[in-house]
């Protein structure tokens, strides 16, 4: 199990704003669990959102009207008899605070307040939604993750990424409609945290290094790609001639086991090993070093993998992240993996 205050420290890296005064007061608090964390840091931000003016947007509105606004929908107001009413049916843009974001944000805070959070901050999650009486509540299940973000809601990314892992925390149950917390985080959403927090953490503390999501092309012999899938990795540091291209695993088991035997999980290795020799290929015109790195979540398993492979010229180590200890000595593990493919 991971510490919250973990927890929190990994969203901080993953959503840089996490680390500004407005925040500070939450890496110092304990909570009990992590949706206590995520609904404190939903207070915090919806706060600052509020001071700052909701986010707005054009919608499209068509309404039965007493007096003109926009354009007159003829043969609608015809067919529900709406002039013999002394209206009419327009259709016209409205500048409404009822966005895509803001009704996530309603729906998630919504969901807190029926899950077992801390009772005050209960009360002033509340206290917040009476800035968003006009915007409609909906189904988290339905909407859309995918928002595009500019200069005008760019705050409202961090917002709305906490709000996923609440929504992927929390489950409402069948019967009375409170609600229930998962093993928090699932492992899906864990995982998303996980590749995040490294990247963003090799970004922030080792700028000497170039740190990146980045894409590795096929190398192919006729140029012909059809239905290749595409190859990202979680992690590329690169410096000079040196790269290191890291797949960030969290899973509850770290290896497969047969017969009291442990091995590599063989899916993850064929994939690391091929984005290397690909990024290898690519970089052969001119002098350079490609190793490879698989980087589990320590487990409580008691066999842990520590290998270093030597591949067909490439070396490929499977290495684990231990995220149940005080942050400063996660922090000095990532830092061994720079100093170690770096020196």
């Amino acid at each position: 199990m991971i510490p919250t205050r973990n927890i929190y420290y990994m969203l901080a890296y993953a959503f840089t704003v996490l680390r500004e005064d407005k925040y500070r007061e939450v890496a110092t608090e304990d909570f009990d669990h992590s949706a206590d964390l995520l609904a404190a840091i939903l207070e915090r931000g919806i706060s600052s959102q509020v001071k700052r003016g909701l986010g707005r947007d054009y919608l499209d509105r068509t309404d039965q009207l007493s007096s003109l606004r926009g354009k007159i929908e003829v043969s609608e107001s015809v067919k529900t008899q709406a002039f013999q009413r002394r209206q009419m049916v327009c259709s016209y843009d409205d500048f409404s605070v009822d966005t895509a974001a803001n009704r996530i944000i309603k729906a998630t805070v919504n969901l807190l307040l029926r899950s077992d959070i801390d009772k005050s901050r209960k009360k002033s999650l509340r206290k917040l939604m009476v800035f968003f009486a006009e915007v409609r509540l909906v189904d988290l299940r339905q909407v859309s993750w995918r928002l595009r973000y500019d200069r005008n809601n760019q705050t409202y990314r961090m917002l709305i990424g906490v709000c996923w892992l609440v929504f992927k925390g929390l489950l409402q149950t069948e019967d009375d409609g409170s609600t229930r917390l998962m093993s928090f985080f699932d492992e899906s959403s864990m995982c998303r945290l996980y590749e995040k927090f490294i990247l963003e953490f090799y970004r922030q503390e080792h700028p000497e290094l170039t740190a990146e999501a980045s894409q590795i092309g096929w190398v192919l012999d006729d140029g012909f790609s059809d239905m290749l899938p595409i190859m990202r990795s979680d992690i590329t540091l690169s410096r000079g001639e040196e790269v290191l291209i890291i797949d960030a695993k969290y899973y509850s088991h770290t290896t497969t086991v047969n017969y009291d035997v442990h091995k590599i999980k063989s899916a993850n290795l064929y994939q690391i090993f091929t984005y290397v020799k690909n990024k290898d290929a690519s970089l052969n015109s001119q002098p350079h070093q490609v190793s490879g790195m698989l980087l589990y979540a320590k487990t409580d398993e008691e066999i842990q993998p520590d290998c270093v492979y030597q591949m067909s010229g490439n070396q490929i180590s499977v290495k684990t992240l231990d995220l149940n200890l005080p942050f400063e000595e996660i922090r000095a593990q990532l830092d061994q993996i720079v100093s170690d493919h770096f020196a």
